[in-house]
Order: structure tokens, then C-alpha cells, then sequence
């Protein structure tokens, strides 16, 4: 499952409230003995006899019992893992309505669960949907600098330095005009050797880092960018300077403690602009640029497609049909099951996971869009599939 498929069904999950505590949660981590797996849950199908209420008693041993015999299907456990939901979603009382969702997730499940409540619990796999793209940090004042990578949460300190500049309070003997001299000089040799270290550091990770935050306190962090201590590839890549209190290991945690909504504000500027390209191909006579399931599906296999657009709301899902007596297979594409009596339902896959098996065929790339911006919604309108070309066709 991809994670732009992963986190359409999270939300899904996430949504769901039992009437009682009867949705049951499981996650088997990757290496896991699913014989001892199975084991653990009959016991907790014995202990949940105990349960007061006959309902609620049924429904989760009812659950525990599907859990256990979609387990006997498998031989071994996913080599990531598994994450299992089951439960009574009718939101009717008195009215069962149990249904199971297997997870194989795209990262090492690493966290062994069993739980019951009135919520499915998400956040193993929220974790692993979060975006983990790479940012730079710099964080500088007089005295020291620090240049970071910000890896999803985690920081890695790749320069650390600290400066020999002088404060302003001038040494015993020299003339107020020679100090001034001095330390300007010297806190211009100071930013030159972060520049330098930036440009290097910046240089070698140029493909992964897709913004720089620059930071610290007092001013000079201004003075540092308002220079050419950068160069201008690097400079260019500064989404946002940040105040902090301090700097060094203090003020990297700092930093990222502040810079959510630039964070946040810097994934929507890239979303934003990537529409914005698809809808100016849009309006061109010849624009490079194709829309709709079906005309996106075609040109793609003509091998015409770079980046095939999918809005993350796209409620279409791909379903694979047979004709028992032709045994001719088709796929259609739609927002509900459909309904041919003449043929037979055999396969389904989320709109997503269709698109990324067919653009890794034909050297392709998804990218998924949210519905949140003005731009998104207006894709959304479109059909919510659409594609920039390498040229026209």
C-alpha cells in the first residue's frame, strides 16, 4: 500500500467512533510468530467473555474470531509487518455490523498491540505517513553557528562552530574607531566561514534538501542574509528566518519548535505551485497537459506522461471485471461499486495505488495533491486526476 493510499484509509479509520468499546486494534510487528500472535488473541476472546453487556460481549469476540481466522491465511508475517482493525462500525445500537481492514504499511511496523476502545488507535501509522523530507537549518549569532539537516523529526548537526568575535565592549587600550574595525572584520570572517560551510553542506545534499531555514538570535542573522555569504543556489532555497533565544543544540530544537506553520506554509507553496503550472498548461492551446482518468490512463502508456497529479480526495477507485463467458477482463473507474450483472467483480484498488503500478511501468511519477487550497479544490472539480506531459501527443 502506498502512503498516499495509507493515509486516505487512516483518515477513514480515524473517523470512526464505536457505539461501545468494540473496535479492536492490533499490530504485529515485523518478525512477529504469528502462531503466538493468533494465541494471545484467543486468550483475550476468553478474557472478553467476561464483558457485562451481551452486545458489546459479541461483537468483540465476534471481532477477535475474524482477526484470528485472516490470520491462519498467512504463512509468515509481512516482511514490515501488519496493522489490523476490526469492529462494529453501525452506528445504529442493537445493530452489528463488523468489519475487518488489513494493513501491510510501507514502513517496519515496530510496536506489538492489542487494544479495544471506542477508537481505532492510528498513530503507529500517522507516524509513518508524516512527510520526512529534508530541510536545512542554520543557526548562527556572533558567538556560535550550527548547520543542521531536519530529517522528518529528527535532527542531525553537521557543522558546529564556535567564533572568536569579540562583543562589543572594547579592550583596555585600543581606540573605539580600531575595535569597531577589528570586530567588524572579524564577524565578516566569521559569516564568510558559515557561508562557506552552507555552500559545501548545501551543495552535497542539494537534491534532498528542499528548503533552509535560517535562525538565531539578534541581528545577525539579517546581516548573514542580507550578504552574499550564500551562494545564490543556496540562498534561493531560504523559506523563512526564525528569532531564537539560542543557539547550538538549544537553538536547532528551538527552531524547529517555531517553524510548524513555515514548515506547514512550505509544502502548501509547493503544492500550490505545481497546480498552478497544470492549470496555465491548462489554458494553453497546445498545453502540455492532460485531465480525466481516462485520457491521463492513455497518454501515460504512450509514455508522454511526467507527473501524473492525483487529488488525495479522489473518492474513484479502480475495479477489474471479468466476463464469465468471454473471460475478457476490464477496469473501470469509479467513485462506487459497479453494478454489471453480467460480470463479475474480481479486484479493486485504491485510484492511487492504480496510478503508481502504472507510472513505475512507464517511468513516470505521482505526486497527490490535498483539496485544502484554492488550487486543489479547483483540481478536485476537474476530476481530480490530471497530468503534466513531457510533450505533446
Amino acid at each position: 500500500m502506498s502512503k498516499i493510499s495509507l493515509k486516505k484509509l487512516i483518515r477513514q479509520l480515524a473517523a470512526i467512533k464505536g457505539r461501545h468499546t468494540e473496535l479492536v486494534t492490533v499490530y504485529v510487528p515485523a518478525g512477529a510468530n504469528l502462531h503466538e500472535i493468533a494465541s494471545q488473541l484467543r486468550n483475550e476472546e476468553s478474557t472478553a467473555e467476561n464483558i457485562k453487556s451481551k452486545q458489546v460481549r459479541k461483537n468483540v469476540t465476534t471481532a477477535l474470531d475474524k482477526i484470528i481466522r485472516h490470520l491462519q491465511l498467512y504463512k509468515k508475517t509481512p516482511e514490515k509487518g501488519m496493522a489490523i482493525f476490526c469492529g462494529n462500525v453501525s452506528d445504529r445500537e442493537g445493530v452489528s455490523d463488523i468489519e475487518l481492514w488489513i494493513v501491510e504499511p510501507p514502513e517496519e511496523v515496530k510496536v506489538k498491540m492489542y487494544w479495544c476502545d471506542q477508537r481505532f488507535v492510528m498513530e503507529p501509522l500517522q507516524e509513518m505517513v508524516k512527510e520526512k523530507e529534508i530541510y536545512g537549518i542554520i543557526c548562527l549569532d556572533k558567538s556560535e553557528g550550527t548547520i543542521a539537516l531536519l530529517i522528518g523529526k529528527r535532527l542531525e548537526t553537521i557543522f558546529q562552530k564556535e567564533s572568536i568575535v569579540p562583543g562589543k565592549t572594547r579592550a583596555g587600550g585600543q581606540s573605539s574607531q580600531r575595535f569597531s574595525r577589528v570586530r567588524e572584520g572579524m564577524l565578516n570572517d566569521w559569516l564568510k566561514e558559515i557561508g562557506e560551510a552552507a555552500n559545501k553542506i548545501f551543495a552535497e545534499h542539494k537534491d534532498e534538501v528542499i528548503g533552509i531555514i535560517v535562525s538565531g538570535s539578534g541581528p545577525i542573522k539579517e546581516m548573514f542574509m542580507k550578504e552574499d555569504y550564500m551562494h545564490a543556489d543556496v540562498k534561493k532555497k531560504v523559506i523563512g528566518i526564525i528569532d531564537t533565544s539560542y543557539t547550538g543544540p538549544f537553538g536547532l530544537e528551538e527552531t524547529v519548535a517555531k517553524s510548524d506553520e513555515l514548515l506547514k506554509e512550505a509544502e502548501v507553496t509547493k503544492e500550490k505551485k505545481l497546480l498552478q503550472q497544470f492549470l496555465m498548461e491548462l489554458q494553453k492551446h497546445h498545453g502540455r497537459v492532460s485531465y480525466g482518468i481516462d485520457d491521463v490512463l492513455k497518454k501515460t502508456e504512450a509514455g508522454a506522461v511526467d507527473r501524473i497529479i492525483v487529488s488525495e480526495a479522489s473518492p474513484l477507485k479502480a475495479y477489474e471485471l471479468l466476463d464469465p463467458q468471454t473471460q475478457e477482463k476490464k477496469i473501470v473507474f469509479s467513485a462506487t461499486k459497479p453494478n454489471e450483472p453480467r460480470l463479475d467483480l474480481i479486484g479493486e484498488k485504491d485510484i492511487v495505488d492504480f496510478l503508481e503500478e502504472l507510472a513505475e511501468n512507464y517511468g513516470s511519477k505521482v505526486v497527490a495533491v490535498s483539496a485544502e487550497t484554492r488550487e486543489g479544490q479547483q483540481f478536485l472539480e476537474l476530476g481530480g486526476v490530471g497530468a503534466l506531459l513531457r510533450y505533446n501527443i
